[in-house]
């Protein structure tokens, strides 16, 4: 499957900008049947990352994925190259 079609797009608020700083990680949209496998694999493919965990959440806009990055890979530079600021 392509990477592309299980990570929709970032979510960005007040509260995910913080975990960017204090977790180093990024909040995505994600499509509601992928598992934690699935887009683990996805966003290490699409941004050429390690992720060391992800956590899922389904709310009422879809469902939501918060991805924790390795130590090396800044939550940061991944959210410059991907147009979060």
């Amino acid at each position: 499957m392509d990477p592309f079609d299980i990570v929709l797009h970032p979510y960005v608020t007040e509260k995910t900008m913080n975990q960017m700083e204090k977790n180093n990680a990024l909040e995505f949209i994600v499509k509601r049947n992928a598992d934690k496998a699935q887009i683990k694999k996805s966003v290490e493919k699409m941004f050429d990352v390690k992720v060391k965990s992800v956590n899922t959440r389904i709310v009422k806009n879809g469902k939501h994925a918060i991805v924790i990055f390795m130590p090396e890979f800044k939550a940061e530079d991944i959210g410059m190259r991907i147009g979060v600021f």
